[in-house]
C-alpha cells in the first residue's frame, strides 16, 4: 500500500511539472465584485470618483436602481494574499517612475479564473485620463471575465438532454446549467425555464427573414409581442408576456466570437397582470439565413436585487453553438 502510494504521489508531481504552469487555487469573492487597489487619498478624491462612475454607475435597464459592480476598496499596504485570490482586481499605480502610462490587462495572476486590470500612470492626473480614454474597454474586461465563468459553468454542469432536443429544432443551442428545465418545445418555439424563488428564463423562437431590414427595433419588437402572446401566458386569464412601453427599449448591434446579432434590452410585463422585469435577446441569421433566431431571456425576482440574476442569464445566451461545432472545455 506504501509503494502505490508513493507512485500516485510521484505521478501527480510529474503531471504537475509537465503542466508547465504551478496550480492557482480558485477565485474568491462574490459574482459582481471588484477590489480596487488604491491609496486612500485618491480613492476619495476626483480619481475615486471617476472609477466609482465607471465601474459602480447604475446598472441600466433595471426598474431599481443598482450598482453595476460592487466596489471593495483596499489600500496598496492592506493587499495580502487574502485579497490577491480575488475574482476582480483593479490596481491603480500613480507612479512618477512610471515610464509609460498604459493599461495592463492579465488573467489568472494569482488565481483562476481571475481578471486583473492595472492602470499605470505618472500620477493621479494621468491615470485618470487612462480611465476616460480606456474606461469603456476596462469595463468590458471585467464584464468578459464574468461572462466566461458562467459559461464555464454551463458548459461543466449542464442538462445536456435540453441542447440534445434543442438543435434539432433550430440547429443550434445554449448550454443550460443544472436547474434548468424544458417547459415547451414546439415547431419555431422553445421555453427554457429555472424558476425556483426567482425566474431566470430563455426563450428561443424563430420566424422567417422575409424583411429587407430584420434587426431594425421595430421590426424585433413587433415579431417578440406577437410571438411572445401566442406562446407565453400569464397567471389570469387573458393575460400574456408583452414588452412594456413605459420603459426605453434599445438595440445595439454586436460581434461575439464570429456570430453577428442584434442585442435588445428592455423591461417586460404580462398584459393584464402586474408582473414584469428586465430582458434582453440576441437576435441573429440561421445558418441558412432563411430564418431570424432570437434568443430572449428574462428574470422575475420582485424581493430580489436583480442585477446578478440577469447578468447570469444573459451569459448563457453567449454560450450559443452551432450544431455542428464543438463547445470548448
Amino acid at each position: 500500500m506504501k509503494r502505490i502510494l508513493l507512485i500516485l504521489a510521484a505521478a501527480i508531481a510529474l503531471a504537475g511539472c509537465n503542466s508547465g504552469k504551478p496550480m492557482l487555487p480558485s477565485i474568491s469573492g462574490k459574482a459582481g465584485e471588484i477590489v480596487v487597489v488604491i491609496d486612500k487619498e485618491n480613492w476619495e478624491g476626483a480619481l475615486g470618483s471617476d472609477i466609482r462612475d465607471l465601474l459602480a454607475c447604475d446598472c441600466p435597464y433595471l426598474a431599481q436602481q443598482e450598482s453595476l459592480y460592487s466596489l471593495i476598496n483596499i489600500a496598496p499596504g492592506g493587499f495580502t494574499d487574502i485579497f490577491k485570490v480575488h475574482r476582480n482586481i483593479l490596481v491603480i499605480d500613480p507612479n512618477p517612475q512610471t515610464d509609460s502610462s498604459q493599461v495592463l490587462y492579465s488573467s489568472d495572476v494569482w488565481s483562476s479564473p481571475q481578471c486583473v486590470i492595472q492602470v499605470r500612470g505618472k500620477d493621479a492626473a494621468d491615470c485618470q485620463e487612462l480611465l476616460k480614454e480606456k474606461g469603456a474597454t476596462i469595463r468590458s474586461g471585467f464584464e468578459q471575465a464574468e461572462r466566461n465563468r458562467v459559461i464555464a459553468n454551463s458548459i461543466r454542469y449542464e442538462e445536456q438532454y435540453i441542447a440534445d432536443a434543442v438543435k434539432p429544432v433550430f440547429g443550434g443551442s445554449a448550454h443550460f446549467p443544472t436547474g434548468y428545465k424544458l417547459r415547451k418545445l414546439g415547431e419555431n418555439f422553445a421555453w427554457i425555464a429555472y424558476d425556483k424563488e426567482t425566474l431566470q428564463d430563455i426563450l428561443i423562437y424563430r420566424y422567417p427573414a422575409v424583411e429587407a431590414e430584420p434587426f431594425t427595433k421595430e421590426s424585433l419588437l413587433e415579431h417578440r409581442n406577437a410571438i411572445l402572446k401566442e406562446n407565453v401566458p400569464g397567471m389570469r386569464e387573458n393575460s400574456w408576456m408583452t414588452t412594456s412601453e413605459g420603459f426605453p427599449v434599445t438595440v445595439d448591434y454586436t460581434k461575439y466570437q464570429g456570430r453577428e446579432f442584434a442585442e435588445m434590452r428592455g423591461y417586460w410585463e404580462v398584459e393584464n397582470d402586474y408582473m414584469g422585469g428586465p430582458f434582453v435577446s440576441h437576435s441573429f441569421f440561421s445558418k441558412d439565413g432563411r430564418d431570424i433566431i432570437v434568443l430572449d431571456a428574462f428574470v422575475y425576482a420582485p424581493k430580489y436585487d436583480k442585477r446578478q440574476y440577469l447578468r447570469q442569464v444573459e451569459s448563457i445566451l453567449y454560450s450559443w453553438e452551432w450544431a455542428e461545432e464543438k463547445p470548448e472545455k
